[in-house]
């Protein structure tokens, strides 16, 4: 059965995993991963020993070939990352197009996406909404961000805790100060919390408290 598989993982809580989830990481040729070493401890935990590979940013342009073959071969192979759905702002795309234009059947499981209990949890409007995931670090940024400043929909950002502050005083820039926010932080894991209010509230807040853990920003449309 050639077939590839996208399998979320927990975003934190380990026991955010599905009965199938484990079943078909078990039962599959090849398990593709964005860090062999972190998944190495869900893999140990759920007590799967099925090989693993690694499949990142930095290699999938010039490995997808050889997983192509791997899978025209009659083998299967499940994608993972080190958290959360496959090419949601992480490795997956390239090869599920290459396995599109290939006639290679692609199954995403249902599972763990950090966007999805930020927004909700947010109190804004998430009936239709719009996903950024991370802003351009540099070229493009400005310009993306004026045109996110006449966005009427909820916007939904990516942020590393070393850019957070920076993202928010740009936000204040071009979205203004009153803008309605909310950032959640370490979704279902010890530490989890999430800040509501104006722009300008939450960025004072990450001014007094250091930003810590991967966050979500959810921002009011225009």
């Amino acid at each position: 059965m050639t077939k590839l598989f996208l399998v979320p993982t927990p975003i934190g809580n380990l026991e955010d995993f599905t009965f199938r989830a484990v079943r078909i990481l078990e039962e599959v040729d090849l398990i593709l991963a964005e860090d062999t070493r972190t998944s190495a401890k869900l893999m140990a935990h759920y007590q799967i020993s099925t090989p693993m590979r690694s499949h990142h940013v930095h290699n999938e342009h010039k490995m997808v070939k050889k997983w192509i073959d791997f899978l025209l071969d009659g083998k299967t192979i499940a994608l993972i990352t080190d958290a959360g759905t496959p090419a949601i702002s992480d490795p997956g795309f390239l090869l599920v197009r290459e396995c599109v234009k290939n006639d290679i059947e692609v199954d995403c499981l249902p599972g763990a996406t950090a966007f999805v209990p930020a927004l909700i949890n947010s109190g804004l409007p998430c009936e239709k909404f719009v996903f950024e995931g991370f802003l351009p670090h540099k070229k493009g940024r400005q310009t993306r961000l004026k045109i996110l400043a006449e966005e009427t929909k909820t916007m939904v950002f990516y942020e590393s805790p070393y850019r957070l502050k920076k993202t928010l005083t740009q936000l204040v820039e071009y979205m203004g100060e009153d803008r309605n926010i909310s950032i959640s932080r370490e979704i279902s894991k010890k530490f989890e919390e999430t800040i509501r209010g104006s722009v300008a509230e939450v960025l004072a807040h990450f001014e007094i408290k250091e930003p810590k853990g991967e966050f979500v920003i959810v921002l009011e449309g225009k």
